[in-house]
């Protein structure tokens, strides 16, 4: 970790970005799932953390770029960058198997760069964050204070809130301010306090040299740099859970903050999603038809939607789950998700739509000894092979062509044509064309859960993991 020899120039010093894509999916149920978090829901043209990968290419080659998520979310995260990057294979994804909070996240991250002898610049962006096309050009003004100093960046408060955490601007230092003090998440009183003695909100990015990070981690949080210094050898379940915050910003003496003029929001909850939205004239979003209805939200996918009387609520329709709350309320959403996982209910981690690194299925119904699923297969991808001991399975095509594996047989089956899979024959489903297949499967057996599955090829890495639904509740687990 010396960059001592760095001869560099200050406007050839590359740019590392890295990207946080955790997330559990509470704050905008039943939108955003355990599966599905908010990061990944499509706002406008592309989801949030396609926005963020978008800012992060802007200022650094694929190579150069690292996504820190979790084993739940690594395919989904190269589904949708691969959606609009072509160069998609060289980003670097980092799958956490359990969450540690930030700054166990952002270190793994740096440390993956501690052979480089350049001291890099580095850029931490949240991926669930809305900020507007100009905050580049902010990022690359604060480089001149990153050399010395851990930059964040904050954003004026426009009202006291207790979900964020605090920055005292101290001396000035242009173009920001050494920071005074560093407050974590405070209570409500305590907040109004910081808002009218001039705090500024955390926005949740931080600038700084990778010489700078390390000094700073060894200094106040030496256990986690030695650690660190070996990542190859990491026991990550066993890291402590904390986060940039606590573990460096409120003890560091070398953080400078720089105010953000861009927009910036946390997109938490529906009402901060309806506050950017594009609205009607009545300043509703998402309503077809009216009569006398004002400031409402509304979700339905193509639904047609016409609202009477009805002012101030937000309304989100999916397959699954319908939610009906006041505007001012949609904080509450989460304290119903907790209800819901209190009653085991596994609505709170899957939609009726789970994506898979090979595309998707959609259940479509689901009786006592039967289950009905429409799977989409991407092109050039392929399903597991696998065999099932308590299920029978009937596939028929939509679209495309479909390549069938029966133990030893393979057929090739175009639209409208269809074969039986026996329970106990070794099977795989692939899509060796140029457009999407489209098969409708039909399940019959006893037992119809995912955990009766054995596979014995996979091209995503799975041979050594299992599917399961566990109390009624569908996870994926890593074997040791």
């Amino acid at each position: 970790m010396d960059y001592t020899n760095n001869e560099q120039g200050t406007d050839t010093i590359p740019i590392i970005s890295v990207i946080l894509a955790g997330g559990v999916g509470t704050r905008l149920w039943p939108l955003s799932r355990t599966y599905y978090p908010k990061q990944f829901l499509t706002f406008s043209d592309r989801s949030l953390f396609q926005k963020t990968y978008t800012r992060a290419r802007a200022l650094s080659n694929p190579e150069d770029i690292y996504v820190v998520t979790n084993v739940l979310h690594q395919f989904l995260v190269r589904t949708q960058i691969k959606e609009i990057d072509e160069q998609y294979n060289q980003v670097h994804i980092l799958s956490e198997p359990v969450g540690r909070n930030t700054l166990p996240a952002i270190t793994w991250a740096v440390s993956e760069l501690q052979h480089r002898t350049d001291n890099p610049r580095v850029i931490v962006f949240s991926s669930d964050h809305y900020l507007d096309n100009t905050v580049n050009e902010e990022i690359m003004k604060a480089t001149e204070l990153c050399d010395d100093d851990i930059v964040i960046f904050g954003v004026p408060p426009t009202s006291p809130h207790t979900g964020y955490g605090y920055i005292a601007p101290g001396d000035v230092l242009p173009p920001g301010f050494r920071v005074a003090a560093f407050k974590e998440k405070p209570d409500l009183e305590t907040a109004t306090i910081y808002v009218n003695e001039g705090y500024f909100w955390n926005s949740g990015m931080f600038l700084f040299r990778l010489s700078v990070f390390f000094s700073e981690l060894k200094q106040h949080q030496p256990e986690l740099f030695d650690i660190f210094s070996n990542p190859s050898c990491i026991d990550y379940p066993a890291l402590p859970s904390i986060s940039i915050d606590t573990g460096l910003l409120e003890h560091s003496s070398h953080i400078a903050m720089v105010p953000l003029a861009s927009t910036w929001m946390d997109l938490g909850t529906f009402k901060s999603w309806y506050e950017i939205a594009e609205k009607d004239k009545d300043q509703n979003v998402g309503v077809d038809i009216t009569r006398n209805a004002k400031r409402n939200f509304v979700e339905s996918g193509d639904k047609e939607v016409v609202l009477i009387d009805v002012h101030d609520t937000i309304v989100v329709d999916t397959d699954d789950a319908l939610l009906i709350c006041n505007m001012n309320s949609s904080e509450k959403i989460s304290e119903i998700v907790k209800q819901l996982a209190e009653r085991k209910d596994p609505r709170i981690a899957i939609h009726s739509k789970v994506y898979r690194p090979w595309g998707s299925y959609h259940l479509l119904e689901k009786g006592k000894r039967y289950l009905m699923k429409k799977i989409t297969v991407d092109p050039g991808n392929k399903l597991s092979l696998q065999r099932h001991h308590h299920r029978s399975e009937h596939w028929i095509v939509v679209t495309g062509m479909a390549d069938v594996i029966l133990d030893d047989t393979h057929t090739m089956l175009r639209p409208g044509e269809s074969t039986f899979v026996p329970a106990g024959i070794r099977h795989r489903l692939a899509n060796s064309g140029k457009i999407p297949l489209v098969v409708i499967e039909v399940q019959i057996g006893e037992y119809l859960e995912e955990d009766d599955i054995e596979r014995y090829e996979d091209d995503f890495g799975r041979e050594c993991w299992s599917e399961q639904r566990t109390e009624g509740k569908e996870e994926e687990i890593t074997k040791k």
